[in-house]
C-alpha cells in the first residue's frame, strides 16, 4: 500500500489521530514484494531471493530474477501464479487508543506465463477502522524479456516493464517505492510513494531496460497519470489526485557487481514532468535527480548485513504563485529525500533493521501554513523474526514474519514542538506525539 495513504495527508494532519499517520506508514513498510508463488515457480527457497527470508530486501540472485521477468521456472509442470498474504498488527500509539486489527490482506498473481512474459499483480484490502476494508488495485509490474542475448561478446538481457509506479520495477530495490519505504512529511519528491499527491499506482507506463555483462543496468521510459474516475475505480480516492501529467521522461542507470560473498551497486535516477495539480491549474515543471549506494556482505548467509543510502533532490519551477494575506509563494522551489538502512540478519531468521528518514524543502508559508518549513526527520527501528522459506524449514516456499517496531519523529514541520502551530493557550502537538511502537505478524503462503 501506499505509504499515506490520501485520505491520511500528512498536510491536513491536524484534524487527524496523529497516531494514524505512524500506522499508515508502517503497514506499508511491512509489506513486500516476495510472493510464495515465485518460490513454487522456481523451486527455490523464499531465503534465496531475500535476504531475510521474507523481503523486501533482494539477494543478487532475486534481482536477476527480477531482471528475467519473473520468468525463471525449475521446469516442474505448470505452477499457479497465485499467492496470498495477511498482516495483523497491534498498534500502540504515543497519543491515542491502541489498536489490534487485521490491517491487510493481499492477492498476487505472480510469476511467468511464457518463456519471454512474466510479471506481477498485487490486489490490496486495508483495514480502514470499524469492521471496513478498502479493495485496490496496488503495484502491478508486468514484462516481455528476450534472453541468451549476447553483444561484443558479453551477455545481454532486454526487456520491457508496463507499470503503475515509476522505479518499482527497479532489480537493486533501492529506491523508495520498491524498498517501500519513503520519508514522510508535508512535502516529498515523486520519486517517493509518501510524498503528498504521490504517483505510486495512479499513473500508468514503464520503460525499455537492458541489464549487459551482467553489472550495467539502464532503463529509459515515461508515464501519464490515470484519470480521477479511473483512480476511483481502481479503489483510491480523488482527493489524491497526482495532477495530469504531460512530456513524462524517466531515466535509470546502475552498475551492479555480484562477488557472491559480497554485493556492491551504485546508481543514479532521474525523473521529469509537468504536472498540473489541480487538473485545470497551469503546468508546473518537476525534475527529480538523485542517486543511490548500496552494499551487501552475504558471506555464507549465515550473517547478512546490508547498507543502503538514498538521496533525492527534486526541482519546482511553479507555474503559478498563490497569496496568502500579502504573502506571495515563491515560484522556483526544492525538495529533498533521503533515506538510510542498515539491517542485519542472522541466519535468514532473526533480524534488526535500523532506517533514517528525512524530507526537507524550501520554505514556503504559502503552500506549508503559517510555520512555512517542509522539513521532517524520523526514525523506524524493528526486530524481526522469519522462522519458514528457508531450506531445512518446515516449508521453504511460505514464510511468517513477526515484528516488533517504534516508530520515532525527532522533527515535523521543521519543529520539535507545538508541531502544526497552536496560539498560546492552545493544546499543541510535539513532533514526539506521532511516535508509535507495533508488533506485526505477516504470513505469505
Amino acid at each position: 500500500m501506499p505509504f499515506l495513504p490520501d485520505r491520511l495527508q500528512l498536510r491536513h494532519a491536524r484534524a487527524l489521530p496523529v497516531w494514524l499517520l505512524v500506522l499508515a506508514l508502517l503497514v506499508a513498510s511491512g509489506s513486500v514484494q516476495a510472493t510464495a508463488a515465485f518460490a513454487r515457480q522456481t523451486g527455490s527457497a523464499c531465503a534465496d531471493c531475500h535476504a531475510a527470508a521474507y523481503g523486501p530486501a533482494l539477494t543478487p540472485y532475486g534481482m536477476r530474477f527480477k531482471i528475467n521477468g519473473f520468468t525463471e521456472t525449475n521446469g516442474e509442470g505448470t505452477k499457479l501464479p497465485l499467492a496470498a498474504q495477511l498482516i495483523a498488527q497491534y498498534t500502540n500509539p504515543a497519543r491515542g487508543h491502541s489498536t489490534t486489527n487485521l490491517t491487510e490482506a493481499d492477492l498476487f498473481l505472480a510469476g511467468r506465463l511464457t518463456e519471454h512474459v512474466g510479471g506481477f499483480v498485487k490486489i490490496e484490502a486495508d483495514h480502514e477502522g470499524d469492521g471496513g476494508y478498502n479493495t485496490r488495485l496496488s503495484n502491478v509490474d508486468l514484462r516481455y524479456v528476450a534472453h541468451d542475448l549476447t553483444f561484443g561478446g558479453r551477455d545481454l538481457v532486454l526487456g520491457v516493464s508496463v507499470n503503475n509506479n515509476p522505479s518499482f520495477d527497479d532489480p537493486i530495490g533501492a529506491l523508495p517505492a520498491p524498498a517501500y519505504l519513503g520519508p514522510p512529511g508535508v512535502t516529498g519528491t515523486l520519486l517517493n510513494p509518501s510524498s503528498p499527491g504521490s504517483l505510486a499506482n495512479r499513473v500508468v507506463g514503464g520503460g525499455v531496460y537492458g541489464f549487459y555483462d551482467a553489472q550495467w543496468y539502464a532503463e529509459v521510459g515515461s508515464y501519464r497519470s490515470l484519470s480521477a474516475s479511473q483512480q476511483d475505480d481502481l479503489g483510491y480516492s480523488r482527493s489524491g489526485d497526482p495532477g495530469r501529467l504531460s512530456g513524462t521522461g524517466y531515466l535509470r542507470l546502475a552498475w551492479m557487481k555480484d562477488l557472491k560473498r559480497q554485493f556492491f551497486s551504485a546508481g543514479v535516477v532521474a525523473l521529469t514532468t509537468q504536472r498540473r495539480l489541480p487538473r485545470s491549474a497551469a503546468a508546473d515543471d518537476i525534475t527529480d535527480l538523485g542517486y543511490d549506494l548500496t552494499y551487501q556482505y552475504l558471506g555464507n548467509r549465515d550473517h547478512i548485513v546490508q547498507l543502503n543510502y538514498v538521496n533525492i533532490m527534486e526541482r519546482r519551477h511553479y507555474g503559478s504563485a498563490p497569496a496568502i494575506g500579502g504573502l506571495v509563494a515563491p515560484t522556483h522551489a526544492t525538495a529533498h529525500d533521503q533515506v538510510l538502512t542498515a539491517t542485519y540478519t542472522f541466519r535468514q531468521s532473526y533480524g534488526i533493521s535500523a532506517t533514517h528518514l528525512m524530507s526537507t524543502g524550501s520554505r514556503d508559508p504559502v503552500r506549508y501554513g503559517p510555520l512555512g518549513d517542509p522539513a521532517t526527520t524520523s526514525n523506524l527501528f524493528s526486530l524481526y523474526w522469519t522462522p519458514l522459506g528457508k531450506d531445512g524449514s518446515w516449508t521453504a516456499v511460505a514464510n511468517l514474519k513477526l515484528a516488533v517496531s517504534w516508530f520515532r519523529f525527532t522533527r515535523f514541520n521543521g519543529r520539535r514542538s507545538n508541531i502544526f502551530g497552536a496560539p498560546p493557550g492552545a493544546p499543541g502537538t510535539d513532533a514526539s506525539d506521532l511516535n508509535a511502537f507495533f508488533v506485526s505478524a505477516s504470513a505469505m503462503f
